[in-house]
């Protein structure tokens, strides 16, 4: 693990190599990032740095709305150094914690739960159910963002059990809910547009009719 000094730096810079590879956490606002997020840098005394949003949310913070730490590439960070690793996190995003349990993913690797758990807190530094409930709302908070699809949809697509429980993770994460965050990007997207349309350039004036009384 790097040192807190290397990652600060990486920060201060907005160094998209660290992009996916630390989550920046503020204490000051509750709100996590990612390293190339543009708002003003905190003091070094505010922050703390995560390998993995699902280890930032576990400490109590939100994603931040502007920079979108949902929207990061998938962690390098996360697969670590062990395949059992990798090869978890690859059925977790495919969906194995939303039809299953932990017992039945850790047999499917050939491990027991405990040492499953015992992995993932090594290198993760959260539980394979909070990566996979992480997961579940970055899918939906995409689905959000992009898409006119109904809420009790978009729980379903995120790998959700139902729109409840989802309203749920998402009044806990964001301190609000998936209706109300859909609302804003609406809101966020027409004055963009209204914004756009105000900064055109006025097209050529057309000529006036001459004036008869004039010679």
């Amino acid at each position: 693990m790097l040192d807190f000094a290397a990652q600060y730096a990486a920060f201060q810079r907005r160094d998209p190599a660290w992009d996916g590879i630390v989550f920046v956490a503020v204490r000051t606002t509750g709100v996590y990032c990612r390293p190339v997020c543009r708002a003003r840098t905190p003091l070094a005394r505010n922050v703390r740095f995560y390998g993995s949003a699902a280890s930032a949310e576990r400490a109590g913070y939100r994603p931040c709305l502007r920079c979108r730490p949902e929207a990061a590439p998938f962690c390098p960070a996360w697969k670590g150094t062990r395949s059992t690793v990798e090869r978890a996190l690859a059925l977790i995003e495919a969906g194995a914690l939303d039809r299953g349990n932990v017992a039945a993913l850790a047999d499917r690797l050939g491990i027991g739960a405990r040492h499953l758990s015992r992995l993932f807190d090594e290198h993760l530094d959260a539980s394979p159910l909070q990566v996979a409930l992480s997961l579940r709302v970055q899918r939906a908070k995409r689905l959000i963002d992009g898409s006119n699809l109904p809420i009790r949809v978009v729980a379903q697509r995120a790998g959700f059990s139902s729109a409840r429980r989802m309203n749920a993770a998402f009044a806990k994460l964001y301190g609000r809910s998936p209706a109300s965050l859909r609302r804003k990007a609406a809101a966020k997207h027409r004055d963009a547009m209204n914004l756009d349309g105000d900064l055109q350039w006025p097209g050529p004036t057309a000529p006036s009719a001459p004036n008869r009384n004039s010679r």
